[in-house]
C-alpha cells in the first residue's frame, strides 16, 4: 500500500539487571498464572527472583521497550545449562516469544561453553511436553518439587535435556 508505515515490532534480547526485578515478577506470576489450580500462590516473590540472580541470569525480551517475555538461564558444572522461567505476557503467548526466548537462553549456553540444556514442566501441564519435544528436548527423568513450591496436587518435574553440540 503506497504510504504505508510498517508497524514491525522491534524485538532486543538483553540482561536483567536489578532495575528490572518488579516487572520481572509481575510477567512471571501472570505467565504462570495457568498454574493455579497446581501451585498455590504466586509463582515467584521478590526475594525468590533476587536469590536466582545470585546463581544465574534473566534474559529479557523487549518489544519496542516493552518486556514480554523472559527466561532463566544457569551455567551448571559438567557443561550444562539450565533454562526455566520461561515467561510470555499472557496475551502475547502462542505467537513464538517462547520459542524466540528459548532459542537466546540455548545461544547464551552454548557460548558459555555449554554442551546440553536441561529443563523441567510440571508433570500435570500436559501441554508444555510436546512443545519442547518439537524444539529438540527429550524427557531424561523426574524429579520432585522442592518443597518451597507449595502444590495443591500431587506433582513432581519431568525433566528434559537438550545436546546443544
Amino acid at each position: 500500500m503506497p504510504g504505508a508505515t510498517s508497524f514491525a515490532p522491534n524485538y532486543r534480547v538483553r540482561m536483567a539487571d536489578a532495575d528490572d526485578t518488579e516487572a520481572l515478577v509481575r510477567l512471571i506470576n501472570a505467565a504462570f498464572a495457568v498454574e493455579k489450580p497446581i501451585i498455590d500462590g504466586d509463582r515467584i516473590d521478590l526475594e525468590r527472583l533476587c536469590d536466582l540472580y545470585h546463581s544465574g541470569k534473566f534474559l529479557l525480551l523487549d518489544e519496542n521497550g516493552q518486556l514480554v517475555s523472559c527466561v532463566y538461564v544457569e551455567i551448571k558444572q559438567s557443561g550444562r545449562g539450565y533454562i526455566g522461567l520461561l515467561g510470555v505476557e499472557p496475551g502475547r503467548q502462542r505467537s513464538g516469544l517462547g520459542r524466540r526466548m528459548i532459542e537466546a537462553a540455548e545461544k547464551y549456553l552454548k557460548s558459555a561453553g555449554c554442551e546440553f540444556a536441561d529443563l523441567r514442566v510440571v508433570n500435570v501441564r500436559a501441554e508444555l511436553q510436546p512443545i519442547y519435544e518439537k524444539l529438540g528436548y527429550a524427557v531424561t527423568g523426574i524429579a520432585p518439587i522442592p518443597d518451597t513450591i507449595p502444590l495443591k496436587i500431587p506433582s513432581y518435574f519431568t525433566v528434559m535435556s537438550k545436546d546443544l553440540r
